[in-house]
């Protein structure tokens, strides 16, 4: 799956089958639900999971939190533009899959 696949997927209920817990996080918050999204988020061991969580923090404003989680993903914290950044994230998730 690209991200126009992806993308295209919002207009579901549910997530894709077979995609990783990190991008089920991008998922839900692309469809406006914070709280499943961190869930989703929060199950992804490892650094995909991590770079979400930093994300979502980010978007809720706790930079603190989300500078802890770019940390524990191994990426810079992000200043671009929260859209980019979702697809930058989603970009590179899908690849790894």
């Amino acid at each position: 799956m690209d991200v126009a696949g992806f993308k295209a997927s919002l207009a579901q209920q549910r997530p894709p089958r077979g995609i990783s817990a990190a991008l089920t996080g991008l998922w839900w918050e692309a469809k406006g639900n914070w709280t499943e999204a961190h869930e989703a988020a929060q199950r992804q061991e490892g650094t995909a999971g991590a770079w979400v969580h930093a994300y979502l923090h980010r978007k809720e404003g706790d930079l603190e939190n989300a500078r802890y989680w770019y940390r524990r993903a191994g990426k810079p914290a992000a200043t671009m533009a929260l859209a980019r950044e979702w697809e930058t994230i989603a970009e590179a998730l899908l690849k790894s899959e």
